[in-house]
């Protein structure tokens, strides 16, 4: 299954905050044998979160999308997949029960009386509104639930939440998926080689190799390689003849070759 990331908020497109979603899924996905296959950002704007979202669904991938989940104005992502869907919103039991459970917990830490009655405790339980059809997505920090439609996860912003959440997702809901992507790269140091140059060679070595991928990482002031290429091959099982044939194709081209590398 493809795995994609959806990253929403007008504060990162801004540069006032520095996504650490991308960087981060792609670590608890990869310590489950899987892989990232797409991401993308999108500001707080309804048509393009409504869109985005609509492809997702569409898709059957797996999805995680991260941020616009609260209840303020500029929150807009609980709205647009229900729009996405065709659905309407509706308060999910499980989500208020949490949410009055967070309240009581709150009054209590306080020294306060308990008043979910109260106008901004009424506006609160917005926050457990989810599309029709929703599953909850557990919040350990504060218990403010995300939820889940189809295979599409909807998790807050804030990183000391989200990240739990997706890892609660991807081991109570996907298990059977871990270890379906682990692959093995075997690669070498091609110093002052040029892309084009080597170009040929790699066409040659996927046609030969339809298993594998060929991979080419440039470079033009690494400080112990100076200008070099990473030229390598990867796949699911150890591509040891691919990249032989890959190291022998550079011997016969006289290429200045450095340190191998296995991943």
């Amino acid at each position: 299954m493809n795995i994609g990331l959806v990253i929403i908020g007008d504060e990162i497109l801004s540069g006032k905050r520095q996504d650490k979603h991308l960087s981060k899924v792609i670590e608890l996905l990869a310590a489950r044998g899987l892989a990232l296959t797409w991401a993308r950002y999108v500001g707080d704007d309804r048509l393009r979160i409504t869109a985005v979202l609509r492809e997702a669904f569409a898709s059957g991938e797996l999805v995680f999308s991260c941020g616009g989940i609260g209840a303020t104005p500029d929150d807009h992502t609980r709205q647009c997949a229900a729009a996405a869907l065709g659905v309407e919103l509706a308060l999910h039991p499980e989500a208020k029960a949490l949410i009055l459970e967070r309240m009581r917990e709150v009054a209590a830490e306080q020294g306060v009386p308990y008043a979910p009655e109260r106008a901004e405790n009424l506006h609160r339980l917005n926050m457990g509104a989810f599309p029709i059809g929703a599953t909850i997505v557990p919040n350990p920090y504060n218990k403010i639930a995300g939820f889940s439609m189809q295979h599409v996860h909807f998790v807050p912003g804030f990183p000391v939440m989200a990240w739990p959440m997706i890892e609660w997702v991807l081991d109570q809901r996907y298990a059977h998926l871990h270890g379906g992507a682990r692959s093995v790269e075997r690669s070498v140091i091609v110093r002052g080689a040029m892309e084009a140059s080597l170009t040929p060679l790699m066409e040659d070595i996927e046609a030969r190799f339809p298993a594998v991928k060929v991979f080419s990482l440039p470079s033009v002031d690494h400080p112990e390689y100076g200008r070099h290429i990473e030229l390598g091959v990867k796949g699911r099982s150890d591509p040891v003849e691919a990249f032989a044939a890959l190291r022998a194709g550079l011997e016969r081209f006289g290429a200045n070759l450095g340190p191998e590398l296995v991943r």
